[in-house]
Parts: structure tokens; sequence; C-alpha cells
């Protein structure tokens, strides 16, 4: 398995797994408005998106959003998506894309990474508080600290 950041060449792994993505939060199956979708943060290079591969089969995906802090004058990113296709989970996939995420944060010397996730989502939950990952009591907002 590896890690890659995602571009065009890519287009059609992340688009698969991005509709999965979409669909496991409750959202009708659209391939051509989630390929124009990713295409367009690709294009506008508003987003940074890791892909997760085996050979020329996508796994996972992480998509990481720029965010600032005014106070620290530094950015934040946004971990804005995470997903695994089902075939692929229990393998450490999810594990190994927010590992490569921060990794990324650290070497573009950001402050931190947020995230937030569904309040029922405990397996994912787990795994964010496995790699550090600290909740707020409020609202199950994660931040981890870069710094």
């Amino acid at each position: 398995m590896q890690i890659i950041r995602a571009n065009l060449n890519h287009l059609e792994q992340v688009t698969a797994l991005f509709d999965g993505y979409r669909v496991f939060y409750r959202k009708a199956s659209d391939m051509s408005v989630a390929r124009e979708f990713i295409r367009q943060r690709m294009v506008l290079q508003d987003s940074v998106i890791l892909l997760a591969t085996e050979g020329e089969t996508g796994l996972g995906f992480v998509q990481l959003y720029p965010s600032f802090s005014s106070v620290s004058m530094r950015r934040i990113w946004i971990l804005n998506d995470l997903y695994v296709h089902p075939d692929a989970r229990k393998k450490g996939v999810g594990r190994f894309l927010l590992e490569q995420a921060k990794q990324f944060g650290i070497e573009h010397g950001a402050l931190r990474l947020e995230l937030s996730t569904e309040i029922s989502n405990s397996s994912a939950q787990g795994l964010y508080e496995s790699l550090g990952w600290q909740r707020d009591e409020s609202f199950y907002h994660y931040s981890l600290s870069l710094s």
C-alpha cells in the first residue's frame, strides 16, 4: 500500500471512493456530480487529496482543506473527508492515511489538523483517539497539535 497526493490522473479512483463516502453519509450515489466536484478541487487546487492505493486500486482517501488561525498566524488543515472502501477496512488504511495527513501538515508548517465526525461514528472516534486526536466534549470536534 502506498499513499500518494492525488491529481487529475487519479480522478476516477478518487471519484469512486468519494461517491462511496457520500453514500456512507446517506447521500444518493451520483458519480457524475462527484467526479465534477473532485475535478474542481484538483483543478482549482483548493484541497489536498491523499489517496491510498494498492497497485491501480484505490483503497481510501483523505481530503484536506486549508484554513488559518489568525491568533497564531499559521495554517490549519481541515481534515474534511476520510473514507476507506469497505473491502479495505480493518487493514490499517485509515490509520495510514491519518498518519500521512499528519506528516503533510508538519511538512507544510501547519499549526494543527482539525476534523469532526458524527457522534454515532464510534469506530472512527476510536481510531482518532488512538492517534492522539483530542475531542471537544461539546461538539465532538477533534484537534491534533502539530507544534
